[in-house]
């Protein structure tokens, strides 16, 4: 069923995300055709119970989903989407149509709500924001915004009245916890596509009448990028392997994994390619840019390994290898 499952978004994504459409949605154009691809195809709501019209798949079914959309750089929010309508469905709350993205609050002294920078706020349609230990759904109708950092994030705010009035998801709900897993898959995947497109660079590349992936030098350079790429990826599935709600120190261990790996190999992809890859005519850069960009995404690794440090000296486990030990065989 997984396969099956990921093979169709596979598909869907060959056909409608190709490195063309990904530059014209970041130039400006239109991301309304390829969004509704992915809402007519029903893959958003998979988390979502069959009860209230979904799939009911547990996170670890969907992690593959998650990992496609690093894969191909998909420059709309179908994970943040995905994962928010099963938060809302199975807190009791019906998900408006539409994407919906993730931002953490902070009220002024004037009463309106600012978001400091709400990842693919530029192609969304809702916002679930966390403020005080309430978590609402705001709609882009009266937000304020403007790009901050990678250009389909934003920084954005409200009006009091509308944050006052916006729709209340009920209960406690840790928003940064579920986009560190998110973003641990996409960086999983797009680590995948980078050192792939990495491997077959340096095998068709030739110099000195051979590919360049002949020399120790590359070789040596591919066979870390291959093992940051896979370490990271066995991490991003230990952190989506529980569910609905994944577990906090498992997504540490995962996203400060994934963002580890994302500054060794984007510099070793960018080594190997030479200048070419900085052009923004060489697809490179559309994977590249996202690695620096979802490493930050709610959290680096250092704020990760802070929690995981913590961790350690609270457990009663005495190493950090038992402390993993711990984690890993829960799962397996």
């Amino acid at each position: 069923m997984d396969d099956l499952f990921s093979d169709a978004v596979k598909a869907l994504l060959s056909d409608h995300c190709t490195p063309a459409v990904v530059r014209a949605i970041e130039a400006g154009q239109a991301h309304a055709p390829l969004w509704q691809q992915l809402e007519d195809s029903g893959f958003a709501d998979a988390l979502v119970p069959e009860s209230a019209g979904g799939a009911g798949l547990a996170l670890a079914d969907v992690y593959p989903v998650l990992e496609l959309c690093g894969s191909f750089a998909l420059p709309v929010p179908l994970g943040e989407t995905l994962l928010a309508r099963g938060l809302m469905a199975h807190a009791g709350v019906t998900a408006p149509k539409g994407s919906v993205v993730f931002g953490t609050g902070q009220l002024a002294s004037d009463g309106r709500l600012h978001c400091a920078q709400v990842r693919c706020a530029a192609k969304a349609d809702w916002v679930l924001v966390s403020c005080g230990g309430a978590c609402r759904l705001l709609s882009f109708g009266a937000a304020q915004m403007q790009v901050a950092g990678f250009c389909l994030d934003a920084q954005m705010s409200w009006p009091q009245a509308a944050w006052e009035q916006a729709q209340q998801v009920s209960g406690t709900h840790d928003l940064v916890t579920l986009q560190a897993a998110l973003y641990a898959a996409q960086l999983a995947g797009a680590l995948m596509a980078v050192f792939s497109r990495t491997l077959q660079y340096a095998n068709d590349r030739q110099q000195f009448g051979k590919p360049i992936g002949k020399f120790q030098a590359i070789q040596h350079q591919l066979s870390v990028m291959s093992e940051h790429a896979f370490a990271a990826r066995m991490a991003a599935q230990l952190g989506c392997a529980e569910g609905p709600v994944p577990d906090r120190l498992r997504v540490a261990m995962a996203k400060a994994r994934t963002s580890e790996a994302a500054l060794e190999v984007a510099g070793l992809s960018h080594s190997i390619h030479g200048a070419i890859g900085f052009t923004r005519e060489f697809d490179l850069q559309l994977y590249t840019r996202r690695l620096h960009a979802w490493r930050q995404a709610a959290g680096s690794e250092s704020y990760w390994h802070d929690v995981m440090g913590q961790a350690l000296l609270d457990s009663p486990e005495p190493m950090s290898l038992d402390l993993i030990r711990t984690l890993t065989d829960a799962v397996v």
